[in-house]
């Protein structure tokens, strides 16, 4: 019945926009971060591996953690969720996705209107000239023997262009998203907490302005009360069903 009706929302929406999280690559292999059974803050203190300020005082910090996870990400492929909602958005069921996620995994599976608000693990910047370069020419000699990456031009530390923990995040991607939920009619929120902001604000923006909104999570988020449709189930076996749904 909630497939059918998120179907139906889907297929009746002008401007649909999906707003995603860690579960939509849990199934890609790829762990989340702030779940109690496995997350990888259970593990690991944010400020001491992940903030700017380690970062900046001691890179190797960051790069001995990211390390098993750039390899998991590199290594990891679209799930089934992922190339739903890649189809459905070349059928122009979907507009835009604005994703918390650095795994590219949107666009592996097809994915072309992908805001990513956290940043991304295909790029890297110098922390002294700034020159940006792409990641696959020092990812899997960084995977392979642990070497930080340096900056070919003055041979300073890389910086993988993801948005670490005091941060700010990319303003134009950023305001590329906000002017997405401000025109959407329907927002799909899928694998999200919605416990990080500013993301997690964005629900609210689009409910001000008169969105419908579908919740795809296994846990509650706070504005499960405001949702139109609220579904607990794998993303991986939802998603398809509802885009077979849609396009059938």
């Amino acid at each position: 019945m909630l497939i059918t009706e998120s179907a139906n929302l889907i297929k009746n929406s002008k401007h649909a926009v999906v707003l995603s999280g860690a579960g939509i690559s849990t199934p890609s292999g790829i762990p989340d971060f702030r779940s109690t059974s496995g997350g990888l803050w259970e593990e690991f203190d944010p400020m001491e591996v992940a903030s700017l300020s380690v970062f900046r005082i001691t890179p190797s910090k960051f790069f001995n953690w990211f390390r098993p996870m750039a390899k998991t990400i590199y290594e990891a492929a679209p799930n089934p969720a992922h190339l739903a909602l890649a189809e459905l958005e070349k059928r122009g069921y979907i507009q835009e996705i604005i994703t918390q996620n650095i795994d590219v995994l949107h666009q592996k599976a097809g994915s072309k209107n992908v805001h990513e608000v956290h940043g991304t693990t295909l790029g890297m910047t110098c922390t002294s000239c700034y020159e940006k370069f792409e990641s696959e020419r020092f990812l899997i000699n960084y995977i392979e023997t642990g070497e930080i990456p340096l900056c070919s031009s003055c041979k300073q530390t890389l910086k993988p262009d993801v948005i670490l923990f005091e941060e700010q995040l990319p303003v134009k991607i950023w305001n590329r998203a906000a002017k997405a939920i401000k025109n959407c009619d329907l927002l799909i929120v899928v694998g999200s907490s919605l416990e990080v902001k500013p993301v997690s604000n964005l629900p609210y923006s689009a409910l001000a302005h008169g969105a419908k909104m579908i919740i795809i999570n296994q846990s509650p988020t706070y504005i499960d009360s405001r949702a139109d449709i609220i579904i607990r189930e794998d993303l991986a076996d939802v998603l398809p069903s509802i885009a077979q749904g849609i396009l059938n």
